[in-house]
Order: C-alpha cells, then sequence, then structure tokens
C-alpha cells in the first residue's frame, strides 16, 4: 500500500497546516486529478468528494501556535506524521510532495518535487489538504472578517497586511512569519 502525502499552507501568514495522507483504493475517477492549486474550485471540490468516497484518508492540522514555536518545516512534518496515524492503516511506502528527508517518516518513503504533478496519490493528498485548510478559513473569515481569509485564505497581500496594521492580529496569525513580526 502506497500513501501520497501532502500538505496546504506553509506559505501563508495565518491559518494552520494542514497535510493529508491519501491510500488510493482504485484509480478509476472521473473528476480531474491534479495539483490542487492548478484545479478551479469547482474542480477540487467534485474531486474531494471522489477522493473521499474511493481513498482511504488521513488528515493533519496544526495550528499556528506550534507554527511559531516549533517553525514551519517541523510543523508541516509534525502534520504529516498526524495524517498518517489518521490513516488507521500503516503503509508499505510513502510518496511524499517536495524535499524531505527519509528520518522525516516512520515508514519508507521517497520525495517528490513537484509530485503534486507528477503522482496521482499525491495530487489526491494536494486535493483534499487544500480543500479541507481553504474551508478552514472560510470559518475564521466568518470569525474576524475584517482580515478578508474568504479571500485570501491567510496568503499575502496588500489588503491583508493593511488589515493587519489597521486591527492588529488575530489569534490565527503566525506571529514569526513576515511580514507579520514586523508590524506588531
Amino acid at each position: 500500500m502506497v500513501a501520497g502525502l501532502d500538505e496546504s499552507g506553509r506559505g501563508p501568514l495565518a491559518g494552520p497546516v494542514v497535510a493529508c495522507a491519501v491510500i488510493l483504493r482504485n484509480y478509476a475517477f472521473r473528476s480531474k486529478i491534479y495539483d490542487s492549486k492548478k484545479l478551479s474550485f469547482a474542480q477540487r471540490h467534485e474531486a474531494f468528494t471522489e477522493i473521499i468516497k474511493n481513498a482511504r484518508v488521513g488528515l493533519g492540522i496544526i495550528d499556528r501556535e506550534v507554527i511559531d514555536k516549533k517553525n514551519i518545516l517541523q510543523a508541516t512534518i509534525m502534520a504529516m506524521r498526524m495524517a498518517l496515524d489518521d490513516l488507521g492503516i500503516r503503509p508499505d511506502y510513502l510518496l511524499v510532495d517536495g524535499k524531505f528527508k527519509r528520518s522525516s517518516f516512520p515508514y519508507p518513503s521517497k520525495s517528490v518535487v513537484k509530485g503534486d504533478s507528477l503522482c496521482f496519490s499525491i495530487a489526491c493528498a494536494s486535493i483534499v489538504a487544500k480543500v479541507v485548510r481553504d474551508n478552514l478559513m472560510f470559518y475564521y473569515s466568518m470569525h474576524y472578517p475584517q482580515y478578508s481569509f474568504h479571500q485570501n485564505r491567510g496568503y499575502y497581500s496588500k489588503e491583508h497586511i493593511s488589515a493587519v496594521k489597521r486591527y492588529g492580529l488575530s489569534p490565527i496569525h503566525r506571529r514569526s512569519f513576515r511580514p507579520i513580526n514586523r508590524t506588531n
């Protein structure tokens, strides 16, 4: 059993990092499966529904406090390990998007740069992680509407930085990230 592993949310100024591990039951999908960043909102949601029905899925979510305390790389690895634990079964091998040391994971693994564009199971993990994180950011937008998280998803934008300067930091802003750490 091969698990694809990816994350969403390493670069934003606010919100959690979300990792997903996927073990596919079959590879026959009607939806377009590709790098989540290159799919439309509708394509991602259609694929998400199909992936959840046709795969074993594990999630790991690490909040901004841990990101600030540990650093984003360590928080990402923690989220990925949580996602693997959440699978409920032990994969024989991991295909991991990006560059990670093999010692980062408890199973034999291979890092695949641009894996979400090259590997079907990583693309599935990419889609699930992005949809889950985007949904969390929509939720946070309801609680902190002044930051427009429903539009920027916590990523850098002039409007986002202007809101931080005007209203201060929300509880989900990453204090260790530039330019946030320069505005507070």
